[in-house]
């Protein structure tokens, strides 16, 4: 049978809640043999996210899964496990989705959780999510037959879409807390309510969030942990000594300095895995553009710019070696979609310079022939985007760099559009079409919304692939068609991937089963534990 097209049974009711069905997992049979329960696990970011809630954006994936749950979790093989929905079927030609949903299950306001929550949120999700716009862009009815049934029809084919249904990806909110307010502003985002293992308790900013053990869930074994505070510390020096004197037990993306990972791996008490990211694979570093911007407009100027990046240099001198040069969007990781096809532009500075001749910028007072301006968020960005300054200082383009919150930025590059240049760092996820298209997909600007199309790029051959792509069901046909994207998105660089850093998971030794599944760190994380 298809894999994509599975029936899960009811029967599935039976196994373990939040466990992994037939995939037996060692880590998972010791804490089914008896993890100690109690304690204060403390994990670590480097800055306060936009909002807690992942409803609408996409930079709250720390936080969100322990608070509001998806239909479903993933094994580490990627195949689906039951989380609020136990069974679902796919109709043989894709095009009808039924979940039957867990039942008992409370908000963490006490109200039921029903149905109707799962059409609302789909249909935020469809709306405002900057991923959500593709996956659920073919869904045109929302069926609710009972409290406990959903039915998705779809005009057309979306092969992705069962491995969207995850609690990062894809959160179910309680449709009685919004009512007729504008989610992309409420107040569920920053103080959210969810049916999750943990309760949001308080939010700190620049300092903690701390959220409580759900006294009240659906599995009333789980979770193991009273308390999970999550501190925010910007300096990455200072996140590798809170590692070292045990003051954070918990981190992910590789929390530290690429360059203290050896001394760290050399600690006993503390330990490092691989593992959690088959869901959302290491990102790519991005250096986005403003199109809107007079000079980035002009694409001798991105052509120059793009002459100017010397990506083997920046994985090793910024990331130690720790990193995959990648100029296609599509990350390295995703090995058949992937284009291996090198850059139009590569590093050239000479060519970089007579571009920038030619479209009239000429050198001025100081050697300069026209200053923009970078946005980062973290210390790490700072590192690179300094290099990057220097590199495009060599063809006559000043940069001014601004550091800011996360928040900040998110305003004024997708809100405010006062941005000419900022780096971030894209999620390709399981599949480029979640994880990409929302860049490149004209239809996908969105104001206001975080990690859409927030270049503003436009090509019509690229949106005609990019949908045909999203409702195709032949994957031979669909990578074609990604390899053609990709070599006109580098063509026009609205955008500069640069590339894919290794991700690893740093934790005291005494932490136990923070990864059990594909979500990793971006699950709900019932299941972890402190050794005593």
């Amino acid at each position: 049978m298809n894999p994509d097209r599975r029936t899960v049974l009811a029967g599935l009711c039976s196994l373990p809640a939040l466990g992994l069905g037939t995939v037996i997992d060692p880590r998972v049979a010791r804490a089914a043999s008896g993890p100690q329960k109690g304690g204060v696990l403390t994990i670590v970011q480097y800055g306060d996210p936009p909002a807690l809630l992942s409803l609408v954006n996409t930079a709250s994936l720390v936080l969100s899964p322990r608070i509001t749950e998806g239909l479903l979790q993933f094994d580490l093989d990627m195949k689906p496990q039951p989380l609020l929905a136990t069974a679902w079927d796919v109709a043989a030609d894709g095009l009808t989705y039924t979940f039957t949903l867990r039942q008992g299950v409370k908000w963490h306001d006490g109200q039921e959780f029903t149905s109707e929550d799962v059409a609302f949120s789909i249909s935020v999700l469809k709306k405002l999510h900057p991923r959500g716009r593709t996956t659920f862009g073919q869904v045109k009815a929302i069926e609710t037959p009972d409290k406990y049934t959903v039915v998705l029809r779809l005009e057309k084919p979306t092969p992705y879409l069962l491995t969207a249904m995850s609690s990062a990806e894809s959160p179910i909110a309680p449709k009685h807390r919004y009512g007729d307010a504008d989610p992309l502003v409420h107040a569920n985002n920053t103080a959210p309510i969810g049916t999750g293992p943990y309760m949001f308790k308080e939010w700190v900013r620049g300092s903690h969030v701390i959220l409580d053990r759900n006294p009240n869930y659906w599995n009333k074994d789980l979770p193991y942990i009273d308390r999970i505070v999550s501190r925010f510390i910007p300096d990455p020096a200072a996140r590798t000594v809170a590692f070292e004197v045990g003051d954070v037990d918990l981190g992910y993306r590789t929390p530290v300095p690429y360059r203290d990972v050896d001394r760290l791996k050399a600690n006993p008490k503390i330990s490092f895995d691989e593992k959690g990211y088959e869901y959302d694979p290491p990102n790519i570093i991005i250096l986005e553009a403003n199109l809107d911007n007079d000079y980035l407009k002009d694409l001798k100027v991105r052509q120059a710019i793009a002459h100017c990046i010397n990506r083997e240099a920046i994985c090793k001198i910024v990331f130690f070696g720790n990193a995959i040069p990648s100029a296609a969007p599509v990350v390295p990781y995703h090995k058949e979609f992937h284009s291996v096809q090198p850059t139009p532009y590569p590093f050239d500075v000479a060519a970089a310079n007579k571009l920038l001749d030619e479209a009239g910028y000429k050198r001025q007072g100081g050697g300069m022939r026209f200053t923009l301006t970078l946005d980062y968020t973290s210390e790490e960005q700072r590192v690179l985007a300094e290099f990057l300054r220097a590199a495009v200082g060599r063809a006559g383009i000043g940069v001014e760099l601004r550091g800011q919150d996360m928040g900040t930025l998110v305003k004024r590059v997708y809100t405010d559009r006062g941005f000419a240049l900022h780096l971030a760092s894209i999620s390709n996820l399981f599949d480029p079409q979640v994880g990409v298209q929302r860049l490149y997909w004209s239809k996908n600007y969105i104001k206001g919304v975080p990690f859409s199309n927030g270049t503003r790029y436009s090509n019509p051959e690229v949106d005609e692939l990019l949908e045909a792509s999203a409702v195709s069901l032949d994957k031979a046909d669909r990578i074609a068609k990604w390899k053609k994207i990709q070599e006109i998105v580098m063509r026009d660089v609205p955008n500069f991937p640069i590339a894919q850093p290794s991700w690893l998971t740093i934790s005291q030794a005494k932490i136990k089963d923070h990864t059990t599944d594909a979500e990793g760190f971006e699950g709900t994380m019932a299941r972890v534990y402190i050794a005593t």
